[in-house]
């Protein structure tokens, strides 16, 4: 797996953590951000071809 590729899913996993805790807490302008932020980071991988698997949130 190249250093892009990485870099990508392990954004995804971070900010797929960080909308489950923002959901959580009830904060939702939070998972606005968080969603959003995980919308164009699921595009751009598509764009590249890199497989994101079984969204956890």
């Amino acid at each position: 797996m190249d250093a892009f590729t990485s870099g990508l899913l392990q954004r995804i996993r971070a900010t797929e953590s960080d909308l489950s805790r923002a959901r959580d807490e009830g904060d939702d302008f939070l998972v606005e951000v968080e969603q959003a932020e995980l919308d164009d980071l699921r595009r751009l991988a598509a764009e590249h071809g890199v497989e994101v698997g079984a969204s956890r949130v």
